[in-house]
């Protein structure tokens, strides 16, 4: 109550220690409150998509349009006073609001205010979702099992980049889908974003069922980028974890009996299982 006081009256020092806190709450992770702030920004984000989303399906809307409709602006007051709040208690606010996150942070606002001059514009609000990159801060990667099975284990030590990478690969359907929703439209069997999204998916993964496909020039073109973005995720995905296979069996071969040629020993295993010689230090 004092400090609020004090910030009331003017006074400069109870002033910086307010938007101090705030800065701390909001840009980093130092505690559990920190956390729990993404945690929850994070829940307000994904609770947003899903409006959108629900709201381009047909009877879903007709059914509950005027309750989804004051929701997505209940979700876009939240996000309009957390991108205030940060602007404030950013030290440089410009540096803020020109860095990828702060423009992703007002396109997230924007899209609700422009759909009084721009109809359908509401539905970009899926942008939303490049805000959730924020919450990996908050995991910390886990200790691998050191005695899984060589292969088993590779894709165990991948799976920290690899939860991450589809992560970024939904956001990406979720986006491409919704563009495709407003480029192509009902007429052309893209009558709602869930819809959409699973064309992106199909095309992204170059699976290509055919059961709907754009039919507009600029459709097609965004298309023809999804095929192309969709060859260069298989690979990087195939490359995490051929990575770490590699990594895995260099490893082990550096742990091969130089008696018996034995070489499936555990890590921490300092003789050989069968014959018992000495075996060679850990490969790093």
């Amino acid at each position: 109550m004092g400090e609020m006081e004090g910030v009331e009256s003017g006074d400069p020092h109870m002033r910086m220690d307010l938007r101090s806190k705030v800065y701390k709450l909001i840009f980093t992770d130092t505690d559990r409150v920190d956390r729990a702030f993404d945690m929850g920004l994070s829940v307000v984000i994904v609770a947003s998509v899903l409006a959108v989303m629900l709201e381009s399906v047909g009877g879903i809307n007709a059914r509950y349009e005027v309750f989804l409709f004051r929701l997505e602006w209940f979700f876009t007051a939240i996000f309009t006073v957390e991108y205030a709040l940060r602007l404030w208690c950013h030290g440089r606010p410009l540096r803020y609001a020109l860095s990828f996150f702060g423009i992703i942070d007002l396109i997230a606002v924007l899209p609700t205010y422009f759909m009084w001059l721009l109809p359908g514009s509401q539905t970009l609000v899926v942008v939303r979702l490049l805000r959730i990159l924020r919450v990996f801060r908050v995991f910390k990667l886990a200790h691998f099992v050191e005695d899984a099975p060589l292969f088993a284990k590779a894709l165990k030590k991948a799976g920290g980049r690899m939860t991450i990478f589809l992560s970024g690969v939904l956001v990406l359907v979720t986006i491409f889908g919704s563009l495709m929703y407003l480029i192509e439209g009902h007429e052309n069997g893209f009558d709602s974003i869930p819809r959409s999204v699973y064309w992106a998916i199909v095309t992204l993964t170059t699976v290509g069922y055919g059961d709907i496909s754009p039919q507009t020039a600029l459709g097609q073109g965004l298309a023809a980028v999804i095929m192309i973005v969709g060859y260069a995720i298989i690979a990087v995905a195939a490359g995490l974890v051929l990575t770490e296979f590699a990594r895995a069996q260099e490893m082990q071969h550096g742990r091969r009996c130089g008696r018996c040629k034995e070489q499936k020993h555990e890590e921490k295993a300092e003789y050989c299982k069968r014959c018992g010689n000495k075996l060679p230090s850990k490969a790093v």
